[in-house]
């Protein structure tokens, strides 16, 4: 469990270290550390090593560790189903995955029903590959403007995006360049339910990238937290649905 606390340092000290080398300061980039198969004890370490804010990949386990966790900001950043946002409308403060405007309009409807406005994320799948979600990058404003004109219970915050698996990880960098382009471009709307201000892209394997390339919060889960034990994550999943756990 201690390495959590020295993987952590070396993650915080790479995001300034690429932060600097553009010219910018690392306390501008927002760590959200992911917590997908992870257990409440391994967060809550996180946590306490400094971590305010959490990314999970499913409803389910923001479900199941919600109330374990010490005081922090929860971000959904894996695939939505309409069907499952009324489950953590009320307790997620970020919801980073919107790429459809059918997404949209159930957040909206049930962000209207408990009286909040969801800031959201529109994601951008720029290598459009199949195995992923997210809208293209030249799609991106048409869903953007057609989410402000029809979801008042909604707050565009910025642009999300997974760049594709490589082998030299400087072969990203074109695409978060698009996105980032994207980003600056859709900024300069005005509108009173859009206010920009996260560029979320860069993960374990790439977020030196792309912080270059102008993202302002990285998403970082096996640096911090160590390679996932998907095995002992079913084991332990199957343990809870038996009553053993």
């Amino acid at each position: 469990m201690e390495d959590i606390k020295k993987n952590l340092e070396a993650v915080r000290e790479k995001i300034d270290e690429a932060a600097e080398a553009c010219g910018r300061n690392g306390e501008d980039v927002l760590l959200v550390a992911v917590s997908k198969t992870r257990t409440p004890e391994e967060i809550n370490i996180a946590i306490d090593a400094g971590v305010t804010d959490i990314g999970e990949n499913k409803v389910q386990e923001i479900m199941d560790k919600y109330y374990s966790i010490k005081p922090v900001r929860w971000h959904m950043i894996g695939h939505l189903q309409t069907n499952k946002v009324k489950y953590i409308i009320d307790k997620v403060d970020m919801i980073h995955s919107v790429d459809s405007i059918k997404l949209a309009g159930e957040i909206d409807r049930r962000a209207k029903a408990v009286g909040r406005t969801m800031d959201i994320l529109v994601q951008i799948n720029p290598a459009q590959e199949e195995s992923k979600f997210g809208v293209s990058v030249d799609q991106a404003g048409d869903l953007v403007r057609e989410i402000l004109e029809n979801c008042e219970n909604i707050r565009i915050r910025g642009l999300m995006s997974v760049a594709p698996i490589v082998e030299n990880m400087r072969d990203v960098k074109p695409y978060f360049d698009a996105v980032k382009a994207k980003y600056d471009e859709l900024a300069c709307i005005e509108h009173p339910r859009l206010d920009f201000r996260y560029l979320s892209m860069g993960m374990s394997g790439d977020y030196p990238v792309a912080i270059e390339a102008g993202s302002n919060l990285v998403r970082v889960g096996s640096a911090i937290f160590g390679e996932r034990d998907y095995a002992q994550f079913r084991k332990d999943q199957e343990a809870k649905k038996n009553g053993n756990a």
